[in-house]
């Protein structure tokens, strides 16, 4: 019986201690990304919402992605989404679900509450899986991180049945202005706005 007991504490401790750097893990990428005057990186994405690619700037919950495609701003409230195909601009307050879609970064805002973690490591890298513990979320999340910088080099996720994959590199702080995530009206003077909110 002591000796059940003893292995069950181990592995209990192992467990507990493996989930404490998983998260150990995202909460320095998280301080890698959430450089107080931003951040900026290139990044390629695949999958079930198709394939593009483009530039994106962060700067805590604010964004800004330009593709060949759209250019979307977030200043961590109201998002615009110019589409210059329509030459239209649709302005909305999207989830944190909507936002993971379009914004890898989202991931250091998700991962706090809601989620269970575990790890591997490979070659540079560390791996971690997010698991949703509730519906209504993203399914799950793989989140790849270069072990020396502890910068994100890919964000994989699950929605219904589809993967999508942000492929990141090119990471740099930067200094951005809080104009950097708000669409401006005089940039784009033929634009339709289309307020969805």
């Amino acid at each position: 019986m002591k000796k059940i007991v003893l292995f069950l504490t181990l592995a209990l401790v192992a467990t507990l201690s493996y989930g404490q750097t998983a998260k150990s893990v995202l909460d320095k990428t998280a301080a890698a990304v959430s450089n107080k005057n931003g951040v900026e990186a290139n990044f390629t994405m695949s999958g079930g919402m198709g394939n593009t690619s483009g530039t994106i700037a962060v700067k805590g919950r604010k964004f800004h992605a330009t593709t060949p495609m759209a250019t979307v701003w977030f200043d961590g409230k109201t998002m615009w989404t110019y589409m210059k195909k329509n030459d239209e601009v649709n302005v909305s307050t999207p989830n944190e679900t909507q936002l993971q879609k379009i914004n890898p970064y989202n991931f250091i805002n998700l991962y706090k509450q809601g989620y269970d973690m575990t790890m591997t490591k490979s070659a540079g890298s560390y791996i971690v899986h997010l698991t949703a513990q509730k519906t209504g979320r993203i399914q799950e999340l793989f989140i790849t991180v270069d072990r020396k910088s502890y910068h994100p080099t890919q964000v994989k996720m699950l929605q219904g049945k589809k993967w999508t994959v942000f492929d990141i590199s090119n990471l740099k702080a930067r200094t951005l202005s809080d104009a950097t995530f708000t669409f401006s009206s005089k940039d784009f003077p033929s634009a339709e706005v289309i307020d969805l909110r």
